[in-house]
């Protein structure tokens, strides 16, 4: 019998580095799977649809939600992300550890759909001045959208505390190692 595999939950505010440690992170650990998430929003240019998201139209959403497909969802800024849920339990039939990159909301409601079969993982900036620099750096939100994911990131941070580890990214390759650690402890 093939043991079950546990969902990984990642989060963090936005521009503090989820996609990049977690490109570190598949490198250590290739057995690990990504949760592709579903998302209202555009594409940005660098994305690939079905490896980045699947970008879908807000009627798709709305029938996947209505169908009880997702297993959390959120809107964020004027879009909605989502995890589908089909893809997710398979892979954790078959015994492999999934990861999902999802927001704060979305965590604890997963963490009480699949309990003790867990691990949630908070990234933290180093600091939010930090942060700002990173929103800013990436150019791909105007000054009101770094302004309004910044506050976005100030209730995101209070709410850290509830998940089962936090880890600084003030540093990729040491906060990648973190949570290989962290992974590794079974």
């Amino acid at each position: 019998m093939t043991e079950t595999g546990r969902i990984i939950l990642l989060s963090g505010p936005s521009g503090v580095g989820k996609d990049t440690l977690l490109d570190i992170v598949f490198k250590l650990r290739p057995s690990l799977v990504h949760s592709v998430s579903v998302t209202t929003r555009a594409k940005r240019d660098h994305e690939v649809h079905g490896k980045d998201y699947y970008f879908i139209s807000f009627d798709e959403f709305e029938r996947m939600r209505s169908d009880g497909e997702v297993l959390e969802f959120n809107k964020y800024g004027e879009n909605y992300y989502a995890t589908p849920k089909k893809p997710v339990d398979k892979l954790l039939s078959e015994g492999k550890d999934v990861v999902l990159k999802i927001d704060v909301n979305g965590t604890l409601n997963i963490k009480k759909l699949y309990k003790d079969n867990c691990i949630s993982i908070f990234i933290m900036p180093p600091s939010l001045e930090e942060l700002k620099q990173r929103l800013i750096g990436r150019g791909t939100e105007t000054n009101e959208q770094v302004i309004q994911r910044l506050e976005i990131a100030v209730d995101e941070l209070k709410k850290s505390s509830e998940y089962d580890y936090r880890v600084v990214n003030d540093n990729l390759e040491k906060a990648a190692a973190e949570i290989v650690a962290i992974l590794d402890k079974k």
